[in-house]
């Protein structure tokens, strides 16, 4: 019973410590090229990407219309020096890879869509095209 209530403690403290983390963060850009996420295209223009667990919040701001996607955390081993959206370029399309968030080792990234899987199959070379950001509180 002593080793459930230490095991119960631990993972009461793994899970505020998860919590604390997943902060809900925005990060705004101006994209200068229209994009993809999922299976779904954004035109060229300001956007902000507002981020909560698992949801990414895609606000168009000039046309004030926002749309969810699905993401999952990633990481590198050194903090990014910039917050910054990190796109592939392939086929003629631009697919939001990645979200940085500057001197942070953990980023949140993108699944691939059936466009790039398909694109990736006929074998395109994916060229990562980066795109400075800005934190908003």
């Amino acid at each position: 019973m002593k080793n459930l209530r230490s095991i119960v403690a631990a993972l009461a403290v793994l899970l505020m410590a998860t919590a604390a983390h997943a902060q809900h963060t925005k990060v705004s850009a101006t994209v200068p090229f229209n994009f993809v996420v999922g299976d779904r295209t954004y035109p060229a223009g300001d956007y902000v990407f507002s981020n909560n667990d698992a949801v990414l919040n895609i606000t168009n701001t000039e046309q004030a219309k926002s749309e969810m996607a699905l993401s999952i955390p990633c990481q590198h081993a050194m903090p990014s020096a910039d917050t910054k959206l990190v796109f592939d370029s392939m086929g003629g399309y631009y697919f939001l890879r990645q979200i940085w968030i500057e001197g942070n080792s953990h980023g949140r990234e993108l699944p691939r869509s059936r466009t790039e899987v398909r694109l990736a199959q006929n074998h395109e070379r994916a060229e990562p095209v980066i795109v400075a950001a800005n934190l908003s509180r």
